[in-house]
């Protein structure tokens, strides 16, 4: 079967910020330009230019209170809502998979397609952790809630024909939770939009959502009592936190319009990345700017960065390992020449996520 003709879905957990997973699901919208757009919930005050003149279907988690900023307190009814989907006239559907997306039913005849950004991670490799940070009522209502939510999210999986994965580390999950195989297409970066300055400023740099396994506390309480100067930006659960922590070498900025972000990529000394994560958009928007990245070596960096090239890697998330990664790049930081780093990327374009997830569906509409 051919690509052209199809009648297409795209189901994506929900659309209420435009983070990676948006720029995935703006990259689909744009190699199918007729497909319809189906999620949990619609922030209608966001401008999502990728919708624009698409028709676009929320299930009844949208109509319930304050779902716009409550959402993931309805993540027990997800899978209720997401079966109520009516997706039986699609000859194709391609679910956008992070949270509550890949469990919709299906006719027959349709092909379905999960890319997915990771398994639930609060459900599964993450589980304990949160458990162990939550409150005792909280605790009480996690246990049975997320047992249920598991059982239905490995079984949800049986009803996707194939998985993409959006790294090496995210299909060793999908195989480890789901017992399935998964193919591998990196998530389009828009690569065009990001370049090299000559004006370099003497500071480090880390940009992510402020949350715990983000590790931005890491940093901060690295950067204590250093010469050295750091700058964070992003805005999230641990800002109160990260404000007790910082001392005067550290600027704490919150969230920051796209064009200073792409200013503070290539000005930066380099992108410190202390956290694990499933592939890591953010180290690769910054090496596209030429500047190199100092990262946790494990999860998603580990194809993204390469050592001596365009970074390093510490082992361990201790401020000492943090400490050491900086004493160790300060002594070669020369050898980092901002064009090398930003040619070490230059694979992770869109136009080349765009053709390898259109010979995927051509190939299993093929099968």
């Amino acid at each position: 079967m051919r690509s052209e003709g199809l009648k297409v879905a795209i189901v994506h957990y929900w659309l209420v910020n435009e983070r990676g997973g948006e720029k995935v699901l703006a990259a689909l919208c744009d190699l199918f330009p007729e497909a319809d757009v189906y999620t949990h919930v619609l922030d209608g005050d966001k401008t999502f230019s990728f919708l624009r003149g698409r028709r676009v279907f929320t299930s009844f988690i949208q109509k319930l209170p304050w779902a716009v900023t409550w959402y993931q307190n309805y993540l027990p009814l997800m899978p209720l809502a997401l079966e109520q989907l009516d997706l039986s006239g699609y000859d194709l559907v391609l679910s956008s998979e992070s949270g509550p997306a890949k469990g919709v039913l299906t006719s027959a005849g349709t092909t379905h397609i999960c890319y997915c950004h990771s398994p639930m991670r609060y459900l599964w490799d993450m589980y304990h952790g949160y458990l162990r940070s939550a409150g005792w009522l909280k605790k009480v209502i996690m246990v049975p809630v997320f047992h249920y939510l598991r059982m239905w999210d490995r079984l949800s999986a049986d009803r996707v024909d194939h998985f993409i994965a959006n790294s090496e580390n995210v299909a060793r999950r999908i195989q480890k939770h789901y017992r399935r195989e998964a193919d591998v297409v990196h998530p389009p970066v828009d690569l065009e939009a990001f370049e090299p300055s000559e004006n370099r400023q003497d500071y480090y740099l880390m940009v992510g959502e402020l949350v715990g396994y983000k590790r931005a506390d890491l940093v901060v309480r690295a950067f204590q009592h250093q010469d050295r100067r750091l700058v964070v930006v992003g805005d999230g659960e641990q800002m109160a936190l990260l404000k007790r922590l910082a001392g005067p070498n550290v600027t704490l900025l919150g969230r920051c319009p796209a064009a200073e972000l792409r200013r503070r990529y290539s000005e930066c000394r380099a992108l410190i990345f202390p956290g694990e994560e499933d592939f890591g958009i953010v180290p690769v928007e910054a090496m596209a700017s030429g500047s190199p990245v100092i990262a946790f070596g494990r999860g998603g960096a580990l194809e993204t960065v390469r050592e001596g090239v365009s970074g390093m890697f510490f082992h361990e998330q201790t401020e000492e390992a943090v400490r050491d990664a900086l004493d160790r790049f300060e002594a070669v930081e020369e050898l980092f020449q901002p064009e090398e780093v930003r040619l070490s990327v230059q694979h992770f374009s869109v136009e080349r996520f765009k053709g390898e997830i259109l010979e995927r569906v051509l190939r299993f509409e093929c099968l």
